[in-house]
């Protein structure tokens, strides 16, 4: 699976390339405004790519806003609970900046909203063993989200990455019966911003149907709250009503749209943004 690059650029994290079509300001860090949307422009320019975008802690967006970045999403609370992040986009192909599914997304967001705070009440397959992968289920892992996504923005269809991110800041969690892995999800945890994004969710087809997603993100949010994370995230693939629905009953709020944003199940598709008080 091809996937795009990332580099430190002017004190921030990038990732760009030809598969999502974009250059996308990941991680703000010691980055500074102006030079920062300069090197992107720049980037974008060079590579002709579609779309910028760049999450950035609010107290830093007018450089961007000046230099005519819009806001799509944004993260309240997403550094350290005090300081909301942005996501600021700006479109070099200005098709890029609509989406021919938006009666489809709006529908999902109106039925997902209908859900909220219900996630109490839902019933699932307890038959499940949920737990923390390690470095010997990298493998199975790899096999897992191959299975379920012909592209992906990172290469979580290696298992050498899988391995190294469960080194680094990334908690794996799995469903299993009878020790054969069934579902998986992530914790991509931000420990100096105290944020947490939950993510890599993806179910084998048979399995499909029992909630293990649900199960999945409720194992996930108790192990952040021990892990100190104040917010978690999530950016869904806007046309997946279950992925939408399961955030929305775990009392997550909608906070945006990013348009045409990442490719994903073989396609460039427009992301949710959600998020919730741990």
């Amino acid at each position: 699976m091809t996937v795009d690059r990332i580099e430190n650029i002017n004190g921030g994290v990038v990732q760009h390339g030809t598969v999502s079509d974009r250059a996308y300001l990941m991680h703000f860090d010691g980055a500074r405004p102006q030079r920062t949307a300069d090197r992107l422009d720049k980037l974008a320019q060079e590579n002709g790519y579609g779309k910028i975008i760049a999450k950035v802690p609010q107290s830093a967006a007018q450089e961007f806003i000046d230099q005519g970045f819009q806001q799509e999403a944004a993260i309240p609370g997403f550094y350290k609970g005090a300081e909301t992040a942005l996501f600021l986009v700006r479109y070099q192909n200005l098709s890029r900046a609509r989406d021919k599914h938006t009666k489809k997304i709006h529908e999902i967001l109106t039925l997902a909203r209908k859900h909220a705070g219900k996630g109490s009440i839902i019933r699932y397959d307890s038959g499940a063993v949920i737990r923390r992968c390690g470095p010997d289920d990298a493998e199975n892992m790899s096999r897992i989200y191959k299975a379920v996504f012909p592209t992906y923005p990172f290469p979580i269809t290696r298992p050498q990455y899988l391995i190294e991110t469960m080194h680094s800041h990334i908690a794996y969690f799995g469903a299993e019966y009878d020790h054969h892995l069934a579902a998986l999800a992530s914790s991509e945890m931000d420990s100096d911003n105290q944020s947490v994004e939950m993510t890599d969710f993806a179910t084998l087809r048979q399995y499909r149907g029992r909630s293990l997603s649900v199960v999945l993100l409720k194992k996930m949010e108790s192990a952040m709250q021990t892990q100190g994370m104040k917010t978690a995230f999530t950016i869904a693939r806007a046309v997946s009503a279950g992925m939408n629905i399961t955030f929305a009953r775990a009392g997550y709020i909608y906070s945006g749209t990013l348009v045409n944003n990442t490719n994903i199940s073989g396609n460039i598709e427009s992301m949710n943004v959600w998020y919730k008080t741990l």
